[in-house]
């Protein structure tokens, strides 16, 4: 990857670390979790409206470092308005990214679906770190699935 790739791909995690998007409590949510790690201190609410299996609002709160919060407001980003299973497709493809070593996500249609997201790639040479990038992941999917808490070590 060269250093200007490197350089843009830093400077979006430092903006939505800095400037989260869809940061704060939604009013009315119908799926909750959260998500802790408890060997770095990341800790983090996700709450997700869903109507007619359409995402329509997905927020989060809490606190953690730049590579977990700057996930977390990617992550809003990318799923507020898709359909759940498109939604759970690209929760499983950048999960799948950050931790497989021969990942299913290494082919150009996966690339193409996970757009921006693809940043966080770089993140796999450091393993704590992957913790941090797909902490908020791992809750969206407990939330979508009934479960309240999900914590990483």
């Amino acid at each position: 990857m060269s250093s200007d790739l490197n350089r843009l791909y830093q400077d979006m995690i430092l903006d939505h670390n800095k400037n989260p998007r869809n940061f704060g409590k939604l009013e009315k949510f119908t799926h909750y979790a959260r998500g802790k790690n408890p060997l770095c201190g990341d800790d983090y609410e996700i709450f997700v409206n869903v109507e007619d299996e359409i995402i329509k609002e997905v927020s989060f709160e809490g606190i953690g470092c730049a590579i977990s919060k700057s996930s977390a407001s990617l992550l809003t980003a990318a799923v507020k308005g898709k359909n759940i299973s498109d939604a759970v497709l690209m929760k499983d493809y950048f999960i799948d990214l950050l931790t497989s070593d021969a990942p299913d996500c290494d082919s150009d249609k996966c690339r193409t679906y996970l757009g921006k997201l693809k940043i966080f790639e770089g993140v796999k040479q450091y393993p704590v770190r992957v913790k941090c990038a797909t902490l908020i992941w791992r809750a969206f999917e407990s939330a979508l699935s009934g479960n309240l808490e999900d914590t990483t070590n």
